[in-house]
């Protein structure tokens, strides 16, 4: 009867309460979503379980090793999970309001197609252009997060994206073939822009600068990035920090249409 006396008084603000714990966490899964991380704080989680359970068998030995863990563990944490943490502070703080308008576009039932929505078929179709002509380009999507802080490395535009745009964008001859784009709303806000590199000695020795860059932005926000190799004229897609597999550029354009959505 306790129970149903506490749900009785739930009110409003507690309402509140648990939906926003709700996004926390959902936010902190995406973060932590097919990344070392999980298993980490899964570890941490198996860890803190068998504190309390020395704790409540009076085993004190094992219970003061645990317990001596767990004091010191929100620096651990941070050291563990600080690509995370920067991540999701990242994410909070400089999330791109402009691009999302109303949080009534959330919901997918009130979503409506809109004409700046990003032409992937474009884009898709110059990177196979240019990897039969072995033309190394490297093309990153803005989503939640702004990445003015990373356009003010390059060249500030807006171009509409095109097909010819890109190509011409990335030709070898074309002062503004440098660096990588930044691709915003059907928009290339930036080029020649100039990303962080992964420096991880764990990444395959067949990628280049370009996959490096192509980790490093896509693990530091939540970007996508689309990269073009010069050396074999393979394309690429990078998702949160990690080197998604596709079997043909169709699943490929389904792919990033769905992430883009």
């Amino acid at each position: 009867m306790e129970i149903f006396d506490d749900l009785l008084k739930f009110s409003v603000v507690d309402i509140i309460d648990v939906f926003l714990v709700a996004l926390l966490l959902y936010y902190i899964y995406k973060l932590v979503k097919g990344t070392v991380a999980i298993n980490i704080f899964i570890g941490i989680i198996i860890i803190y379980l068998v504190w309390r359970l020395t704790n409540f068998l009076n085993m004190e030995l094992l219970s003061g090793i645990f317990g001596g863990f767990m004091k010191v563990g929100i620096i651990a944490l941070i050291v563990v999970f600080q690509p995370e943490i920067r991540k999701f502070l990242l994410m909070v703080g400089s999330t791109n309001f402009s691009k999302r308008g109303k949080i009534f576009k959330q919901f997918k039932f009130l979503k409506t197609e809109t004409s700046d929505e990003t032409n992937v078929d474009a884009i898709l179709s110059a990177c196979i252009k240019m990897g039969k002509s072995k033309t190394g380009a490297l093309i990153v999507f803005e989503r939640n997060n702004n990445l003015d802080f990373l356009s003010s490395t390059g060249d500030e535009m807006n171009i509409k994206v095109t097909q010819p745009i890109i190509e011409s964008i990335f030709f070898k001859n074309s002062p503004l073939h440098d660096g990588a784009i930044i691709v915003s709303n059907n928009i290339v806000k930036a080029t020649r822009v100039i990303l962080p590199l992964n420096n991880e000695k764990t990444i395959p020795k067949r990628f280049g600068l370009r996959h490096r860059a192509a980790i490093g932005v896509t693990e530091k926000t939540d970007a996508l990035a689309l990269v073009v190799s010069e050396e074999t004229g393979n394309i690429s897609y990078f998702k949160d920090g990690e080197f998604v597999v596709f079997e043909d550029n169709t699943q490929l354009n389904l792919m990033i249409k769905r992430d883009l959505a």
